[in-house]
């Protein structure tokens, strides 16, 4: 985007726009978009179903906030608004169904049966994986057929505005999209920063306190589970199988549980076993750390183009037959430092194996680099 004009006339403007445009703001301020956006969307439908005096447009409106109120990633609209359209379809063409039959036979106790039966078989679909849809089918046909004593051009109308809702809602989806793939990316980068410093403090000559440790493992353990949340659209933006998403939750929830055991342990309490520890594994506890913090810089950084992720390192930096020399209480922090070790390896391997899938948008600014990743 190219603005002409004065030196500086049009700066804060520059500006606006490349917040607007840069993914980590966009993550940093996602209450704040998501929004404006569904306020601006609701004036929309407002003025596109009132304005030309469209009968039923609430209609509209209770839609659109259906689509996109709770949702603010892309991913997740984007499912939610193609179960909304299946479903409204399908209960819109039972309330149509329903309404020819009370005019042709005028049957009320037929109808409320009929009615009955067709929410009862939603039901039963309702508990399981096409939920939604079932539930919403339900939904529509009572609004489109009232029961049973609404005209046909109500509930014409009635499916033509909760369409409109969709279309809308969908619209808006794109304007300034929430990638929820950003915002897993930058949740797991701020987990690895953490555990990297975390394991750099073993090395410390005054280690943290029990406290601050717990506070420090509070905080992994919440980005833990809204990770959890992000997996099903993160698979469907970048088109990679949750069953591969899964796997790397898995790997860092393992990584975490090593750090956990060696952290909160009894190993390293003694200032003497630390300073040991520090002197003959300090070597494979920086190593550990440069990838956490390599990963995490690649997933924080990496905005346009696939994830560059740091080379394998970890087995070069193992000394091998260390273990045998090392004194009795230092093999059990040892042994969770290969584990974690192992973990941290291949969580790097398969991050490599799915960065060709990150690239989201091709016209996304890169953040520029950043020093000062340690501790």
């Amino acid at each position: 985007m190219r603005l002409s004009g004065r030196p500086g006339q049009f700066v804060p403007l520059r500006r606006l726009w490349r917040s607007l445009a840069s993914p980590f703001y966009r993550y940093r301020y996602a209450r704040l978009i998501h929004s404006t956006r569904v306020g601006l969307a609701m004036l929309v439908s407002i003025l596109a179903t009132t304005g030309i005096d469209v009968p039923h447009g609430i209609w509209a409106s209770v839609t659109l906030l259906v689509v996109i109120g709770g949702l603010q990633h892309h991913g997740n609209i984007r499912k939610k608004a193609a179960e909304r359209a299946v479903g409204t379809l399908l209960g819109a063409g039972f309330g149509l169904v329903l309404i020819v039959q009370q005019n042709l036979l005028g049957s009320l106790p037929l109808t409320y049966v009929l009615m009955s039966i067709v929410a009862a078989i939603c039901s039963w679909y309702a508990i399981g994986k096409a939920g939604y849809i079932a539930l919403l089918t339900a939904i529509t046909m009572c609004i489109v057929a009232g029961h049973g004593d609404n005209l046909i051009g109500t509930g014409l109308w009635r499916t033509l505005n909760v369409l409109i809702g969709i279309v809308i809602a969908l619209a808006f989806s794109f304007a300034l999209p929430l990638h929820a793939t950003y915002s897993w990316r930058y949740l797991l980068a701020d987990n690895l920063r953490d555990c990297a410093r975390l394991y750099a403090y073993l090395l410390d000559d005054t280690p943290l306190s029990s406290e601050a440790k717990l506070k420090i493992f509070l905080r992994l353990n919440t980005r833990l589970v809204q990770l959890r949340s992000l997996l099903p659209s993160v698979a469907k933006e970048i088109h990679v199988a949750q069953a591969q998403l899964e796997e790397i939750q898995r790997l860092h929830r393992s990584a975490l549980s090593a750090l956990e055991m060696i952290a909160m342990g009894t190993f390293l309490q003694q200032d003497a076993v630390r300073l040991a520890f520090a002197s003959q594994c300090g070597d494979e506890v920086r190593a550990v750390r440069g990838t956490l913090l390599a990963m995490a810089r690649a997933l924080r950084f990496t905005a346009a183009k696939p994830l560059e992720m740091p080379p394998a390192r970890l087995a070069a930096s193992i000394a091998p037959g260390l273990a045998v020399h090392l004194a009795p209480e230092l093999q059990g922090p040892y042994w969770l430092g290969q584990r974690l070790a192992e973990q941290v390896e291949r969580l790097r391997a398969l991050l490599l194996e799915t960065g060709p899938n990150w690239h989201i948008e091709q016209r996304v600014r890169r953040l520029p680099a950043q020093s000062g990743l340690g501790r």
